[in-house]
Parts: C-alpha cells; sequence; structure tokens
C-alpha cells in the first residue's frame, strides 16, 4: 500500500525471560502483520554492575544466545516476512545478531554518546533505528555525525518520551515534526502510554496524521500478570487491532498533490453543487437580467452561480422552462 506505515512490534523483556512467551508475543505481533519484532538481546554481566537496584531482577529476564537462536529461528520459520530488528547493548550482542541475521539495528538513547557501540552497528551497514528520548540536539548530531563517519547505512530516528506509562501532555507529538525537519531523516514513534487507556491508540494516529509513517508499539503475552514491560504493552488481540488501525490510516491518507475526481466524488458534485436556473418561464428572444436566474440544486450541472456574468444581458435562442438550466446552449 503506497504510503503505509512500518509497525515495529517491541517485544522488549515482555517474555519474562521465558522462550514459550516470547513465541506467544511473536505469534500475536507475525499475526497481526507487523513488519517487525524488537527483540532486546544484552548480557547482563556486560551491561549492569552488580550492585545496580536491577541485576537482580535483570537475571531472571536474560535468555541465552541459544534461546534468541530458536525465537529467531521461530520467526523465520512461521513469519518469514517479519523483519528481526536487534535493540543491543554491548558489542558481543552486535556479533550474535550478524551470526543469525538480524535485519536492523536499534541503538537505544543510552548509547548515543557510546562510541564503541555505534561503532558496532555502523559497521554492519544494516539500518539503525537511532532512539533519540531525553537526548540533546547535540548527543543526537554527534552520534550521527559517527554513524556516517563508519558507514552508509540508513538511519531512522525513534522518539519517545522515556517514562511508562508515559503521561499524554508530556508526549511532545510537535517534537517528531521538528526532528523530521531538522535532520532531514525518516521519524518514528515510539508509544509507551498506558496500555489501558483510549490514548494508546489515538496518540499514535495522531503521530501519524503529522506525517509519522514509522511506529513503535510494545506488545506483551498478557498484560494482567503485569509481568515485565507491561504498563505500555499491548495484548496480541490489542496489537491486531492496532495494526488494523494503522492500516485504515494509511488507506485514509491519500495524496497530498491535486488529483482527478473520483467516480464518487463526481457523483457527489452533480447531486451537490447549484447551477443557474431559470426564476421563471422564459421566451426565446428575451434578454436575460439578474432576476432571471437562481443558484439550484438541478438533476444535471450547468453553469455555476459564479459564472452568471457570462449570461446576463444576452439573448435567448430558445424558449426556457421554470427551474430549467440556463446554459450556453440556450443563448444566442
Amino acid at each position: 500500500m503506497k504510503n503505509k506505515t512500518y509497525l515495529i512490534a517491541e517485544m522488549a523483556c515482555s517474555h519474562d525471560g521465558q522462550v514459550e512467551l516470547g513465541k506467544e508475543i511473536i505469534d500475536g505481533a507475525g499475526r497481526a502483520g507487523a513488519d517487525a519484532i524488537q527483540f532486546q538481546i544484552w548480557k547482563l554481566a556486560k551491561s549492569l554492575v552488580p550492585d545496580h537496584a536491577d541485576y537482580k531482577f535483570c537475571s531472571t529476564l536474560e535468555l541465552s544466545q541459544t534461546e534468541w537462536t530458536e525465537l529467531v529461528e521461530y520467526v523465520r520459520a512461521n513469519f518469514p516476512n517479519m523483519e528481526i530488528i536487534g535493540c543491543v547493548e554491548e558489542p558481543d550482542s552486535v556479533d550474535f545478531c550478524e551470526c543469525v541475521g538480524f535485519d536492523a539495528y536499534k541503538l537505544h538513547t543510552s548509547e548515543l554518546s557510546n562510541p564503541e557501540m555505534i561503532d558496532a552497528v555502523a559497521k554492519t551497514g544494516k539500518r539503525i533505528d537511532l532512539s533519540v528520548g531525553a537526548s540533546t540536539l547535540d548527543e543526537i548530531q554527534r552520534a550521527l555525525t559517527r554513524i556516517r563517519n563508519k558507514s552508509e547505512a540508513e538511519v531512522w530516528l525513534m522518539y519517545g518520551y522515556q517514562n511508562f506509562p508515559t503521561d499524554p501532555t508530556k508526549v511532545n507529538l510537535h517534537w517528531l515534526a521538528t526532528l523530521k525537519k531538522l535532520f532531514g531523516l525518516k521519524v518514528g514513534y515510539q508509544d509507551h502510554t498506558d496500555a489501558d487507556s483510549e490514548g494508546a491508540f489515538w496518540l499514535p494516529a495522531a503521530s501519524v496524521g503529522m506525517g509519522i509513517d514509522i511506529q513503535e508499539k510494545h506488545i506483551t503475552h498478557d498484560r494482567s500478570k503485569k509481568g515485565c514491560d507491561h504498563q505500555a504493552a499491548l495484548n496480541p488481540d490489542e496489537f491486531a487491532a492496532f495494526a488494523q488501525m494503522l492500516t485504515m490510516l494509511d488507506g485514509a491518507k491519500g495524496d497530498p498533490l491535486p488529483r482527478s475526481f473520483s467516480a464518487d466524488e463526481e457523483k457527489y458534485r452533480k447531486y451537490a453543487k447549484k447551477s443557474l436556473v431559470a426564476s421563471k418561464d422564459l421566451d426565446a428572444g428575451h434578454v436575460v437580467i439578474d432576476s432571471d436566474l437562481v443558484a439550484m440544486r438541478a438533476n444535471e450541472l450547468g453553469v455555476p452561480p459564479d459564472e452568471a456574468e457570462g449570461i446576463v444581458g444576452r439573448k435567448l435562442k430558445s424558449a426556457v422552462e421554470h427551474y430549467e438550466l440556463v446554459t450556453g446552449e440556450n443563448l444566442s
């Protein structure tokens, strides 16, 4: 479809450290028709210091490379057209993603000032989704400059307010348009709105209306279980409805340039537009004056009211009945 929105299903850590739950999430994304699923690939020992407040909890979420390989193979076997994006946090994970053939990479906003990770991802030559939430313009520009010095890889800027769930008043959708204008790159919206709220749908819809054609949306297996990353994550059935909403919006985008009227529009114009008709019976030879004409809807389109000056003062070569169209055919 022309102007199709690219939909990324963000698994994050909603798998809760269980491969089978990961497969449920993949099924939800694939059946909904997501363009890509995003895996967060990391090694705890190289991502967090041991005394970090979340270290123990994250240890329950970490999947081994063997388990990730199983999930990658599951995607390839069941949803071969769905791309796999790796959100990576250390070079070893990039190497792993390359070994199993990931399609693109996401760099978290925390990596914008990390040359090692920028270089590791840039050298793959694959698309980079650069998260820029809670980042300064200078940080974004420096990261882009470093990527360009290392690679010609395509870069998408991904913006979302970094709080879970996000208060809608803090989303700042206008920043998406500013980023697009400043950097001349594709820009995507990362929605972190409360998944139980209507805003989880209409805020992304609003961004689509602003010309944003990349959506990153969290998906989980069952939000009611309140597992990791559940606050902004849609259940599989909700994610499918979200994807259907995007399809409807894509169909409604149309074309920004003038175009020919469709058959429906031509039919409507014929029904709704007013034309000049005779305000009374008019005889042949009569010289038309203003009061002889009235603007009304008729069964056919005639002369529009704003062209009355081209008729007034001219002589009728044939009689015109009351309510009949007054056209050039009637005039001498």
